[in-house]
């Protein structure tokens, strides 16, 4: 995958401009079976408020124009992309139980390498998951809602893994310069855990700067996932590269997605990825 669409005869169709966009990849040394895709908001068909590559089929956009940068993501992922009907809540299910009608649920996990996890985002969190061995991978979609409500800890149950023996990467969401919340969330997350402070920075009026990356990073640790990689991004401040809600109210979606490859044994090869992201 170079990361580029190839030319999209149904824009011409529609009289739209043909677009090229980049996709992401986890940069994070999982086993060579495990494979990411993360869009941007770039390289799809959509118009206006959302595009162009949004992929959220919930938002207002027209849906044959959805299907269609739907079909477009499809294309580089060699298995199923199973969407969630997500809720901002923590129910985990398994992704390949669910191949014909979206399940409402904020993560799913598969090791039958029949499909492939996904979860849509436009300022929360998407964390990908996956253990050392290759035989299990997860996505989240990880607002605070859903951090607090324990997504990840579920998440971490569900893929009967060592926590020890898994990685996480943190992708694209609203970073800690343009989070602002209020004092219902700082009292969530420290009524739980005190040290969970460290994560939101007063600014007067009870009002608040939080660090979801920081927050999510707590919440692997506290569960024994310490290969915990990416948290370099902000979806608000990084205008034309992504979707975010908080920034534009109505908006598109990105999509990040995680899967097994079938064909593959586990054993960690180089491999050259898009985005630069360190171990947090």
């Amino acid at each position: 995958m170079n990361g580029q669409f190839p030319a999209n005869s149904f824009a011409a169709n529609l009289g739209l401009p043909e677009i090229s966009g980049s996709l992401l990849h986890a940069d994070w040394p999982a086993p060579n079976n495990v494979h990411t895709l993360i869009t941007t908001r770039q390289g799809g068909v959509s118009q206006g408020r959302f595009a162009s590559l949004n992929v959220g089929d919930h938002v207002g956009d027209d849906p044959a124009v959805v299907a269609e940068n739907r079909r477009h993501v499809q294309a580089h992922v060699p298995l199923p992309l199973a969407y969630l009907r997500q809720v901002h809540g923590n129910r985990v299910v398994a992704a390949a139980d669910y191949l014909d009608a979206p399940p409402e649920a904020d993560a799913a996990f598969d090791r039958s390498r029949r499909t492939a996890c996904a979860v849509m985002t436009a300022d929360c969190l998407p964390v990908l998951l996956c253990d050392r061995a290759g035989s299990v991978v997860a996505a989240a979609h990880a607002g605070w809602r859903g951090l607090a409500g324990g997504v990840l800890e579920n998440t971490i149950a569900a893929m009967q893994a060592d926590p020890a023996d898994l990685l996480a990467w943190l992708g694209p969401a609203i970073g800690p310069d343009a989070f602002e919340v209020g004092s219902d969330v700082l009292a969530a997350f420290t009524q739980a855990d005190p040290a969970a402070e460290a994560a939101f920075e007063s600014i007067g009026s009870g009002k608040y700067l939080a660090d979801i990356y920081l927050l999510a990073t707590q919440t692997l640790r506290r569960t024994g996932v310490s290969q915990i990689y990416g948290g370099q991004h902000c979806t608000v401040l990084e205008r034309d590269r992504f979707f975010s809600y908080r920034r534009d109210g109505q908006t598109g979606r990105m999509v990040s997605a995680v899967w097994l490859s079938p064909e593959l044994s586990g054993q960690r090869l180089p491999e050259t990825h898009v985005s630069s992201s360190n171990q947090v």
